[in-house]
């Protein structure tokens, strides 16, 4: 059976997108908006965590209430791009830890290369969530779920703000548990790998590189 691929039904994700896709969108505009369209698919992939339940006094009188459980969540950034999302999701789960994947593409065989991992020690227990602005041909995400396997982590999850259907089919075809959330899925790529129509190189228009 296929991952899911929850696609964000929502006009706030939709306008900010929309203004990320405008070439002439500055950096602190597109940075700022990446931020809190992450923030916004966290409220989504989040939606099963554990709950358990606590006693708290309200000023009226005490009550049994709701809470996380354990609060074992991990979110793990593509670098560099997926360093973009990171905040917003911290600031819907303050309490996670931030593991950090860095690959390259080895220009000979086009093959993700790890060059940096560094992972909390207790990862294999939390619930990950690995953030990539983009999902395009696949090949970085993909590797990277086959890391976090590799660590023993059984529930992952993938985010991303925009996804192409050939990356999308590359997942569900590597890693089948693994369910994807996306703010848009987009036509296509184009010769070049990019995402049509996109937002172009989401690592560039983050940190201002090009």
């Amino acid at each position: 059976m296929n991952g899911k691929v929850h696609v964000m039904d929502h006009p706030l994700v939709a306008h900010k997108l929309t203004i990320l896709r405008d070439k002439n969108t500055s950096v602190k505009d597109f940075r700022e908006l990446v931020s809190e369209i992450g923030m916004l698919i966290t409220y989504e992939a989040t939606r099963d965590l554990a709950l358990t339940t606590c006693e708290v006094e309200t000023p009226i009188c005490k009550t049994t209430a709701p809470m996380l459980k354990g609060k074992k969540f991990a979110v793990v950034p593509i670098l560099r791009a997926g360093l973009g999302l990171v905040d917003g999701v911290l600031r819907m789960v303050p309490s996670a830890r931030v593991g950090h994947i860095g690959l390259y593409r080895d220009e000979e065989t086009l093959e993700p290369v790890k060059y940096f991992c560094k992972m909390p020690k207790d990862v294999a227990e939390r619930d990950v969530l690995i953030v990539d602005p983009m999902l395009a041909t696949g090949g970085s995400a993909e590797a990277a779920i086959g890391f976090m396997k590799e660590y023993g982590c059984t529930a992952i999850k993938l985010m991303v703000l925009l996804a192409a259907p050939e990356g999308i089919a590359r997942i569900q075809k590597s890693h089948p548990d693994v369910d994807i959330y996306c703010g848009a899925v987009d036509e296509r790529l184009n010769e070049n790998g990019y995402i049509v129509p996109g937002l172009g190189d989401a690592g560039d228009r983050i940190f201002g590189t090009k």
